[in-house]
């Protein structure tokens, strides 16, 4: 599932993305947080599949299990 995630120095500032796309985690969380539904994000970016929405959701909470073992150093 993570290997939907991609990290391209100079795409996106570096800005993990979806797919190589230059949709990143970031914009999807942020519209999953101002209350879209993954149909409403998938409606609006066709490219995008039920799976990359999920994958940026383990992704970040993968990220903030690792940040919160290393603040507990």
């Amino acid at each position: 599932m993570i290997n939907r995630i991609t990290i391209t120095p100079g795409k996106r500032s570096g800005k993990p993305c979806i797919r190589s796309l230059r949709i990143t985690v970031y914009d999807v969380l942020g519209w999953l947080a101002n209350g879209m539904s993954t149909q409403e994000i998938i409606d609006d970016y066709p490219e995008l599949e039920d799976a990359d929405i999920t994958a940026c959701l383990f992704f970040a909470a993968q990220r903030e299990h690792t940040s919160d073992l290393m603040a507990a150093k």
